[in-house]
């Protein structure tokens, strides 16, 4: 059932004005957002509304391309994930999504000389970029560097927020973090259908912000299991909560359940996912709570079938390889061949 009369709580960022004198106000709305429900509209991000539409422009120009060039950049081709999905490639709890997709992560070399190293270091390297649309890769970028200072601001205000220094999550963050941009379609689906864009999932990383157009589908799982949708506001994004923050904050703060619906005959959706991870060889902090938080805590949510894991390479690889299997199959054999295939298929 979908509770369509909630809404999300609003965050206004522009009313933390003063690092070192925080408003108490705003940092306990955005403890209270984070812990009850794992979801929020952000306001206030000081991102101009002509950048996002541009981003947006961009996403729509790729995705009108012909297939053919779209495939030329096809994500099997990368064992950093980085690349173009058809619909229906990527896979969520065993069911594949209906979505295309371009993954772009930091423009960064492959690391060399990873014999007897750590696996995950095999995520960091180069994207690959569209040939044909000249002002791509300078959008793209420019918009991935201005979300991302977002996002900083954002984990300094809930450190604080947790009653820790507002540099509590700099170790993790401040050179080179993990960070993945999605610029997703969702085409239509018969109404007759399941008309799963995406399936209901928790992301794996600190902090997630989507840039949604003007079509509908985002929901949200409440603790009594109804969905709210997350439909769209002008000049706002959402940010979601990561399994990395459940860890750090020992699950004060919620990493909410998401899904979302495809448009139905007739239509299409845009959006761009930004998802804030940590350095890939750090491991995730846990941040003493005060008494009165420990109190309203109900712990980490643990699922069998997707182990959390604190150690931040290990965690985000673990995703990379359940989500997409014909990648892990191609470039990271030795490490699921030994593995069943089902267990890959978890996100």
């Amino acid at each position: 059932m979908t509770q369509k009369h909630l809404s999300l709580p609003t965050i206004d960022l522009s009313l933390w004005k003063d690092q070192q004198a925080p408003d108490n106000v705003f940092l306990s709305s955005l403890r209270n957002a984070a812990h009850e429900y794992g979801f929020f509209y952000l306001k206030g991000h000081g991102i101009p509304l002509d950048l996002n539409a541009a981003l947006m422009t961009q996403a729509k120009n790729f995705f009108s391309l012909p297939l053919a060039q779209k495939e030329q950049i096809a994500m099997i081709n990368s064992p950093h994930f980085r690349g173009y999905n058809h619909a229906g490639r990527e896979i969520t709890r065993g069911k594949a999504d209906w979505r295309e997709q371009l993954d772009i992560g930091p423009e960064r070399s492959a690391l060399q000389d990873l014999e007897n190293k750590p696996a995950y270091l095999r995520l960091q390297g180069p994207n690959q970029w569209p040939a044909t649309l000249p002002s791509f890769k300078e959008t793209v970028l420019l918009w991935q560097e201005k979300v991302l200072n977002v996002l900083r601001r954002l984990l300094e205000a809930l450190a604080l927020s947790l009653g820790q220094d507002a540099t509590a999550f700099h170790p993790v963050v401040r050179d080179t973090p993990y960070q993945l941009l999605k610029l997703i379609h969702y085409p239509s689906q018969p109404d007759d259908g399941g008309r799963q864009g995406v399936g209901a999932h928790k992301d794996s990383d600190l902090l997630s912000l989507i840039l949604q157009d003007n079509q509908g589908g985002l929901e949200v799982e409440l603790e009594n299991g109804e969905w709210i949708q997350a439909s769209p506001q002008s000049g706002t994004f959402i940010v979601n909560i990561g399994e990395l923050l459940e860890v750090a904050s020992s699950g004060y703060f919620k990493a909410a359940i998401h899904r979302v619906i495809s448009p139905s005959s007739g239509r299409d959706r845009l959006s761009a996912a930004f998802f804030l991870g940590a350095q890939l060889d750090a491991t995730m902090p846990t941040l003493p709570l005060s008494e009165s938080l420990t109190r309203a805590n109900s712990g980490i949510t643990q699922d069998p079938e997707n182990p959390l894991f604190s150690q931040i390479g290990q965690n985000t690889l673990k995703g990379r390889l359940r989500s997409h299997p014909d990648v892990a199959a191609r470039h990271y054999n030795d490490l699921v061949s030994a593995v069943p295939s089902k267990d890959l298929h978890h996100a």
